[in-house]
């Protein structure tokens, strides 16, 4: 085949364009202290790092709807008004590969979890904003998982082969969404998911850095 396949590379943002763990973190902590618990252990709160806060909230945490819909009220209270949003930082690598891809001619976009506010917030704030055709968010509506939104950036560039989309991620939702969207995916080890957890999510390539993204889809199959 004359050239890489993969002519559109969507990217999962928390942990994997930036290191937003600190806030999302912090975020969660004031959260579930404001609702009356406690965190015995401050390293559990990884694992919320990714997911849909939905899902964090309801799901993992077992809280009630309408516990879910207070406790994501107070997240973000903590995360837009509080400085969370901006406890945050790009992973080294991450400007020049986005450069690189968009001056080989890739369509790029972003597939969050992450509100559409938050997104906004933190592209603009680190200038990565102008690397991406798309940034597709979840919402409360039809955005509601990973995989609705992947699906969303999909439909929004007008792809109708997805054997050209390739989806980058560094927590197994990413991987389970792509695989479920039916695209390849990278499972990238900078940011808050293992190898062992991603290799379990069947990511269709595991990378340990940046430039290894740019090799692989500059790869001639």
């Amino acid at each position: 085949m004359e050239g890489n396949k993969y002519s559109v590379i969507l990217f999962d943002l928390d942990g994997t364009l930036t290191d937003s763990g600190p806030g999302i973190m912090h975020g969660f902590e004031y959260a579930i202290k404001e609702m009356g618990n406690t965190v015995e252990d401050k390293a559990t709160l990884r694992r919320f790092i990714g997911p849909p806060l939905e899902y964090s909230f309801g799901t993992i945490l077992g809280y009630s709807d309408a516990d879910t819909k207070k406790a994501i009220t107070l997240y973000r209270e903590y995360y837009f008004n509080r400085g969370g949003v901006m406890e945050n930082e790009v992973y080294p690598g991450i400007e020049e590969l986005l450069r690189n891809l968009k001056e080989s001619g890739k369509k790029l976009a972003v597939a969050t979890s992450k509100s559409e506010k938050g997104t906004n917030i933190v592209l603009e704030h680190f200038g990565l904003t102008k690397f991406f055709d798309v940034v597709a968010t979840s919402n409360d509506t039809d955005r509601r998982t990973k995989t609705d939104v992947i699906r969303f950036a999909i439909d929004s560039l007008k792809i109708t082969d997805k054997n050209m989309v390739l989806m980058i991620g560094d927590r197994n939702q990413d991987i389970n969404a792509a695989n479920e969207t039916g695209i390849d995916s990278v499972g990238v080890l900078w940011g808050y998911g293992d190898r062992k957890e991603l290799e379990g999510a069947g990511a269709t390539f595991i990378v340990e850095k940046p430039s290894d993204i740019l090799k692989l889809v500059s790869y001639r199959f």
